[in-house]
């Protein structure tokens, strides 16, 4: 029971007559409840702000799940490069060294291959 039907049920029972000071309070103290009451209801039929409140909701589980996968990615990229520097032969390393120092020790071949594979690049835009 509330407290204004607990009133009520207490002005029932006695036979003395009321002040009019407690009935101004009982019928201001209804007057709060029927105002809680209406302002529940309104609450509930608004139905645009019921929606504006779930795609908030929604929005803020995305940004979450986002930054949590963000989270992930980071560890798995660095995972990731580290078993590729572990997978990778040093052999490759020491390759891609020595063929680097022969270029430039040596750079007139490769400049005359480049230019055979230009000119055939050109060639081959221009004839089609």
């Amino acid at each position: 029971m509330t407290e204004s039907s607990d009133v009520q049920a207490k002005q029932a029972d006695s036979t003395e007559p009321r002040s009019p000071e407690e009935i101004r309070a009982d019928v201001e103290q209804t007057r709060e409840e029927l105002g809680d009451t209406v302002e529940a209801l309104a609450a509930k039929t608004d139905v645009k702000a019921q929606a504006r409140e779930r795609i908030a909701t929604a929005k803020q589980g995305i940004v979450d799940n986002v930054a949590q996968v963000k989270e992930t990615v980071a560890g798995k990229k660095d995972e990731f490069t580290a078993k590729a520097k572990e997978a990778s032969p040093e052999s490759a390393s020491a390759g891609a060294q020595q063929l680097s120092s022969t270029v430039q020790e040596h750079p007139m071949p490769f400049a005359t291959a480049g230019a055979f594979f230009l000119g055939l690049m050109i060639g081959w835009l221009l004839g089609r």
